[in-house]
Parts: structure tokens; C-alpha cells; sequence
């Protein structure tokens, strides 16, 4: 591994965690030469807390800045605050230690897993997509602020109510902006595509992150010229019984 993907894979939580009511997991590639992408999730009670960043650049200057970066959603996330006043959190720390000139973007989501209700703010990261019966039923576009780092207003909370088996699909920017052959990017709707023919199985969303990231590395041409992460959240419900199992 690079330095700054050591420095990564320090900071992930554990790749996949599933409880009766909700299941996450995710995907990172390059896997020995991430830098800048990372994800923190962590459930307190009914609530599921959630992240996805993205820092500019590449290297250890990116891998300290998700560093700060997650620091700082952690330290927020458990002041109780709420979403719009973790982002500002967030801003400020990116801003104070690495000047105007970088950035994050980031998704941070609430998940009330015994009723399905996500809130969740953006700061200029890809909108997820909702899967509802194996398939892509939408984008959860909502308003966005500012990456994190550049100063923008405090942001709207979103919200939707999820149902019992659908999945949220956040993903970075290397996704859909890595270019093919002929120079065309890959886009979000080959994304989508690739999304709905990934096969179901009951092999749960550890098999199926993993089969789509390999999927788009396929349709990539094996190109990964930036981080491309996925992480994903299942919403099951049920009742609140938080054994959980950790993969």
C-alpha cells in the first residue's frame, strides 16, 4: 500500500455492519492506493449516523485531509448536534487548518432504522441513488451547500421515507468522472445501468457492493485514475434488537 492508503484504511470503520433493522457496507478501489475518499458510519440507539467525503487531490495531502475531515464529523456526530451544524463543524476545521484553496465534499445521513425516515445533508457530492426492488427508482436530489472547506451557508436537512428493502447508494465522484477509451466520461447513466442488472441474490450487501464495484471497474476498462468508492445502506426495520454483526 501507498502511505496515504495506510493512512486510509486506518481510518475506515469496518466494512460491512448489519443489524435485524439495517445493514451497511462499502467499497473502496483503488484498494492499495486510496487517498482521498473515506466513510464513517456509526449506530447509537435507532439512529444510524453516516458519511461520505471525498477530498481534493491525491496522495498524503488528500489522506490528511479526509483525515481532518472525518476527525471532524466524529467529534460533531457526538456532540448530538444536527446535520446542518455538523457540516459547519466540518467546514470550519478544513478551513482553519488547510486554508481557502482546499476542499471536501461530503454527504452526511441520519437513518431512524425503526422507521425508515433518512435525513441527510449535501455539500457538493453526487446525489445517491434509491433501489427499490433491484432497481434504481430515483436520485434523492436535494439541495446542496458548498464543498466542505470553501464557507457556504448552513445547508437544508433533507428528507425521505425509505421502505422495508430499499437501499441507498452513495458513490464518489471517481465513479462517474473517470473517462473511457475514447475520452467520454463514465457517467451516471451507465452507472444506473450497471446498477440495475447487478444480480439479486440473499448473499446480503456485502456481495452485492462488492459485485457492483467490480462491475464498474469492468465497464471502466479497468481504468481507476481517481478514488471510486460506494457505500450502501440497506433499510430492513423491524424492532429495535441491536446485535450486530460485524464483517
Amino acid at each position: 500500500m501507498s502511505v496515504a492508503s495506510e493512512m486510509q484504511w486506518s481510518l475506515l470503520p469496518p466494512l460491512t455492519m448489519s443489524v435485524p433493522q439495517v445493514a451497511v457496507s462499502g467499497a473502496v478501489e483503488p484498494a492499495y492506493s486510496i487517498a482521498g475518499d473515506s466513510f464513517d458510519y456509526a449506530l447509537n440507539d435507532d439512529i444510524l449516523h453516516a458519511a461520505v467525503i471525498d477530498a481534493m487531490g491525491h496522495g498524503l495531502d488528500a489522506a490528511t485531509m479526509a483525515t481532518v475531515a472525518i476527525g471532524a464529523y466524529r467529534h460533531a456526530r457526538r456532540s448530538g448536534i444536527d446535520l446542518s451544524k455538523i457540516y459547519a463543524f466540518m467546514d470550519r476545521a478544513i478551513a482553519e487548518q488547510f486554508g481557502p484553496d482546499h476542499f471536501v465534499t461530503a454527504q452526511m445521513m441520519d437513518l431512524d432504522i425503526t422507521t425508515g425516515l433518512l435525513q441527510w445533508v449535501n455539500a457538493g457530492h453526487p446525489a445517491p441513488l434509491l433501489v427499490r426492488n433491484h432497481q434504481v427508482d430515483r436520485q434523492l436530489e436535494s439541495p446542496t451547500t458548498l464543498p466542505v472547506g470553501f464557507g457556504g451557508e448552513h445547508p437544508p436537512i433533507s428528507e425521505y421515507q425509505l421502505q422495508r428493502g430499499d437501499r441507498v447508494l452513495c458513490y464518489t465522484d471517481g465513479v462517474i468522472e473517470e473517462r473511457d477509451a475514447d475520452g467520454e466520461p463514465f457517467g451516471e447513466e451507465r452507472l444506473i445501468r450497471c446498477v440495475n442488472r447487478i444480480e439479486h441474490t440473499e448473499e446480503g450487501v456485502r456481495a452485492w457492493a462488492l459485485r457492483l464495484s467490480r462491475t464498474l471497474k469492468q465497464e471502466r476498462g479497468g481504468r481507476t485514475s481517481d478514488d471510486a468508492t460506494l457505500f450502501l445502506i440497506e433499510w430492513r426495520g423491524g424492532a429495535a434488537d441491536h446485535l450486530a454483526v460485524l464483517d
